[in-house]
């Protein structure tokens, strides 16, 4: 491989404790990426709002860092999707890894997506759980989490789900030129398409922290997705459409006959309830999901961008 560079995209948000043990393993990711597949590394590193010292320990661990560097900060939180895109928009490599700093997808993940795409027979590699270290909770919700996402959204993505990926740099400048706001990564990557090819791998323990990936994050991230890359909410409000009328039809054929025996004292009055009840909550679910659809349309027509970058570093490295 000829003036290859590998660049390797990492979000930081509350990771102030992962960082040291992550700097070391990214130290053996570039030596050996050099080594074996002569080629350089650079690492991204974009601190998404972290409340914590994630920055500051990264600003003053970095320049003695035996691989070149880049530091970004953004002014707020603007989510981890938010992150990886301003990482690979400023990673200058021609191959690019995207990995977590909390440890628990193996950095050397990355080695692996650098042999498959450099073969050049792939533009996108992601990394597939084949098992996970997780405590028994977080274990059944991610499992539940990606069944649900597998169901009603991705068909084709792996049953476990995707966290980490690698591509090429076509690949990665059709992914950045999508500015959709409120989307989801995992679902613009199997969007996209091109030559898609997967890495098997056992997700570690947390070793440090916290995971800051809620189940309220996964059910928003899980909405996102479902919005913006499918109409099955549509298809349910028809369908609850239709059964409000076959069930207004069975009502009315029941009060009639009610009417007809004289079992209902007050005319109208089972009738005129039961129908707005039904109909009003019908109707609110109708406006509800054909809300969000026009609330998601609305923030794209904003042109905002997606995340602010308040301040660059570039560090060449100790050994470079």
């Amino acid at each position: 491989m000829v003036n290859a560079m590998l660049s390797i995209v990492i979000p930081v948000y509350r990771n102030e404790e992962s960082l040291p043990d992550l700097i070391a393993a990214l130290a053996d990711v570039a030596r050996r990426a050099k080594q074996d597949f002569n080629c350089a590394t650079e690492v991204v590193f974009v601190v998404d709002g972290s409340p914590d010292n994630s920055h500051a320990i990264l600003e003053r661990a970095l320049p003695a860092a035996p691989f070149a560097s880049q530091l970004l900060l953004h002014s707020r939180n603007f989510g981890s999707f938010a992150a990886i895109r301003t990482g690979l928009q400023a990673a200058t490599g021609t191959h690019f890894g995207v990995i977590a700093a909390d440890l628990q997808e193996p950095p050397e993940l990355v080695l692996q997506f650098l042999e498959k795409l450099s073969a050049g027979n792939c533009d996108v590699v992601v990394g597939c759980r084949e098992n996970r270290q997780d405590p028994l909770l977080s274990r059944g919700a991610s499992n539940l989490f990606w069944t649900l996402y597998k169901k009603f959204v991705i068909h084709e993505i792996p049953e476990k789900g995707v966290d980490v990926f690698g591509c090429n740099k076509a690949f990665r400048d059709q992914l950045i030129s999508l500015g959709e706001a409120n989307t989801s990564l995992v679902g613009l990557i199997f969007w996209l398409g091109f030559r898609r090819d997967e890495v098997a791998y056992e997700r570690r323990a947390r070793r440090h922290g916290k995971s800051a990936w809620t189940l309220k994050k996964k059910f928003n991230y899980l909405l996102d997705s479902i919005f913006s890359f499918t109409d099955l909410p549509i298809k349910l409000l028809s369908l609850f459409g239709l059964l409000g009328v076959l069930t207004s039809v069975l009502l009315a054929i029941v009060i009639l006959l009610a009417k007809v025996f004289g079992n209902i004292p007050v005319p109208g009055y089972a009738a005129t309830v039961l129908t707005v009840i039904f109909f009003g909550g019908l109707n609110s679910l109708g406006l509800g999901i054909v809300g969000a659809y026009a609330w998601r349309a609305f923030e794209n027509t904003k042109n905002r961008p997606l995340a602010v970058v308040m301040a660059l570093q570039k560090f060449d490295g100790a050994a470079n």
